[in-house]
């Protein structure tokens, strides 16, 4: 986790909505944007000119496409500058003690606080590691003319470059990814003194920097070229929706839709996240942006402080997987795979969409269990006037999935003419609103008779201008440790590809599985919740999708059974964005803690808990493509996708109620609390309605006879609780 100062507070203890406010602000700048404010207006404007510049360099070789190769070292250049720049070293409030014990000795080495100052040895690393990544655009011809040959000059230039990368993924992400980059790394050099199963030969030096610095399948591979192409200007996109007001406008439609339900904010919260995840990179920026709102009012509501925090991180969490962004994995796993863009979404919509309603079903469960009341609906905002007052942020929005879903036109094209879209909003509303307000004033006589309109709508185009200004600002920002996580990654990718690790991590699953294909799964999904602790998404599905992944394909494929790619990385993506929010590292559980002043690791493995129903689902699809909507796998491997619109429902229907069916048994209660048998029989439906394959069933639509029997038996037993629970309340005896 980046250099966090804010203390972790007592379990339960209550936060003012406006300190709440401050914590989660403070919280997203640390761990998203740098947590560096230098007091000098040099560095200052320097961090801001930077960051408008790299935002104005993307916007233009979107338009202008230059060399992949040259446009991923100026992109990287931008990123690692502002790392060193932007993060400090060290958590000022607890310096390690190699800083201390240079106090005395080296004075100008030690700042009172490096949040405020930017130390001489950052400027030297920001200039070391800018230099090193733009000398593959400086002496780029060359380079070419003696690729695999690499000179003197090469190897220094890229041996620095990887320490530095290093450095600045540990200020950034915290140590997770660092570390196992170095571990990697070591991996290179260390191949002939290891065990058999994991021994090679070893990889000379200037091997090892032609691969990971003067090619594009290490540093500058594929990861760090989708950031470049894509994910920049997505991340734009969604800072640019923040700064106009779309963030809020989100949760406001969310909380005066469901607010006055049982358990209101909960749910306001679920959907808040899940809109808000559509645009978002982050699971820990998505549970600081709304929580701040969400959280303060589930505890007012009665939920626990843990639980509160716990339903915000899995709704964060989950947000991660939502469609078109999918926290910008979705553009990495298209260019792995290589199948179009639009496939990715399509494959993962139904499985994000029963992952979230179940989430609300979960929520509404525990407003059941608590007899929590609703919001009374003087506190919630009108829907009609909430919707209307924003509905201009849905116009970019729908241009957006306009230009992707029925224009059919690349990922970078419908990200321009969205932000052109908002662009125009963000410029438009603020006159339009001062206007508005003016004939308001006007008609209630309150107007000042000597108000210079010509100026006052300008200030309120101004003020459009500036609200661009800093979209522009915060999109860099927030790109910083995606730029750093994707070049990190390739360092992993790298290694893998030269040493050929896949064959022996396939191996090594292969042994302590025994060759039991759900022992395999087990594996593979711990693997991938161990690796992915402390990681940001598209680093952690990097690395899942360069070792996990293929183990699934390669030892399915030897049990006889065909897994499409895109299910094996779709499981692989769940289980690493689910290590956000799994005990002891959950950054996301860290960060509904902070807000809501509870105990970090109870918060985790409460929201873990929230969050089993999204870890049964990947073991669901693997075996039952069709929620994936693929109908079948050609013997040259390609996906036959499902395209009858009445199956697709059904599906969705029964996948629902079987996601329904599986969070009562977990929460042990439906419309009353469920007695040990009917929890059974409700794992025995959830097994039936998801997996009608595992009963052999000698009849005309055999499976679709099972889902629908397994329907029945549900819906049965929720209208014999409900009827219970009547009869109970009129007789007044208590439901047991």
């Amino acid at each position: 986790m980046a250099n966090q100062e804010e203390p972790i507070r007592r379990d339960g203890e209550d936060i003012e909505p406006g300190k709440a406010s401050k914590v989660a602000e403070k919280m997203v700048a640390v761990i998203e944007a740098g947590s560096r404010e230098p007091k000098n207006r040099v560095f200052t404007v320097l961090i801001t000119l930077i960051c408008v510049c790299w935002s104005g360099y993307q916007l233009y070789i979107a338009f202008q496409p230059l060399n992949s190769h040259i446009a991923r070292a100026w992109h990287l250049a931008f990123a690692i500058c502002l790392a060193f720049l932007a993060y400090p070293a060290y958590n000022p409030s607890v310096p390690p003690f190699w800083i201390r014990g240079f106090k005395k000795i080296f004075p100008w080495f030690y700042r009172k606080s490096v949040r405020q100052h930017v130390p001489l040895y950052d400027i030297l690393f920001a200039v070391l590691a800018t230099s090193a990544a733009l000398y593959i655009w400086w002496d780029y011809d060359n380079l070419v003319f003696r690729q695999g040959l690499p000179s003197t000059l090469d190897i220094w230039m890229g041996s620095i470059l990887i320490v530095l990368l290093l450095e600045a993924a540990r200020r950034c992400l915290g140590p997770a990814l660092a570390i196992l980059a170095f571990l990697f790394l070591a991996y290179n050099f260390a191949g002939p003194h290891l065990p058999e199963i994991l021994r090679h030969r070893g990889i000379p030096l200037d091997f090892v920097i032609s691969d990971m610095y003067l090619s594009t399948t290490g540093i500058f591979g594929v990861p760090l070229g989708v950031a470049t192409d894509f994910v920049f200007l997505f991340v734009l996109f969604g800072a640019l929706l923040d700064k106009a007001g779309g963030g809020k406008y989100f949760i406001d439609v969310a909380f005066s839709t469901l607010g006055g339900f049982k358990g209101g904010p909960a749910k306001a919260a679920v959907a808040a996240s899940g809109l808000t995840g559509m645009v978002s990179g982050s699971s820990i920026a998505n549970t600081v942006t709304t929580g701040t709102f969400t959280i303060p009012l589930m505890k007012k509501l009665g939920f626990p402080a843990y639980k509160a925090a716990a339903v915000e991180v899995a709704a964060s969490t989950n947000g991660q997987l939502m469609p078109p962004i999918m926290g910008a994995a979705a553009f990495i796993m298209a260019e792995i795979i290589g199948i179009p863009y639009l496939d990715v979404v399509r494959a993962a919509l139904i499985p994000a969409l029963l992952s979230y309603l179940t989430l609300f079903y979960v929520v509404h469960l525990e407003a059941l269990k608590m007899d929590l009341k609703a919001m009374p609906k003087k506190d919630l905002p009108k829907f009609l006037k909430t919707f209307l007052r924003g509905c201009h942020f849905l116009i970019p929005l729908g241009v957006l999935v306009a230009y992707l879903v029925i224009l059919r036109r690349s990922p970078v094209t419908a990200a321009l003419m969205a932000i052109e879209a908002l662009v125009v909003i963000m410029l438009v509303q603020r006159p339009v609103i001062a206007f508005l307000s003016l004939r308001i004033r006007k008609k209630e006589g309150t107007l000042d008779p000597h108000l210079d309109l010509p100026r006052f709508l300008g200030n309120a185009f101004f003020t459009g201008l500036l609200d661009i200004w800093r979209g522009l600002i915060a999109g860099a920002k927030n790109m910083i440790s995606v730029g750093i996580a994707t070049a990190t990654a390739g360092i992993i990718v790298g290694v893998v590809t030269i040493t050929g690790l896949v064959g022996r991590f396939i191996t090594l699953i292969d042994v302590l599985s025994m060759g039991n294909i759900v022992l395999m799964l087990i594996f593979t999904a711990i693997t991938c919740l161990i690796l992915g602790m402390g990681m940001p998404t598209t680093a952690n599905y990097i690395v899942m999708a360069t070792l996990t992944a293929p183990v699934i394909v390669q030892l399915g494929a030897d049990s006889g059974l065909v897994f499409p790619l895109i299910a094996a990385h779709l499981f692989v993506f769940y289980f690493g964005i689910l290590a956000d929010d799994t005990p002891p590292v959950g950054l996301a559980a860290y960060a509904g803690a902070a807000i809501a002043g509870s105990d970090p690791i109870r918060t985790g493995i409460q929201g873990f808990t929230y969050d089993m129903r999204t870890a049964v689902l990947p073991f669901i699809f693997l075996f039952n493509t069709e929620l994936l909507m693929i109908s079948g796998v050609t013997e040259a491997g390609k996906v036959i996708w499902l395209s009858s619109i009445p199956k697709i429902a059904w599906v969705f229907f029964a996948g629902l109620i079987a996601m329904f069916a599986f969070a009562s048994a977990l929460q042990g209660y439906m419309a009353r609390r469920c007695r040990w048998f009917e929890r059974l029989l409700l794992l025995v439906v959830f097994v039936v309605t998801f997996r009608p394959g595992l009963l052999e069933v000698h009849m005309p639509f055999g499976r679709e006879v099972l889902q629908i029997i397994g329907v029945i038996v549900y819906l049965a037993l929720f209208g014999v609780q409900v009827w219970q629970v009547r009869r109970d309340s009129k007789t007044g005896a208590v439901a047991t």
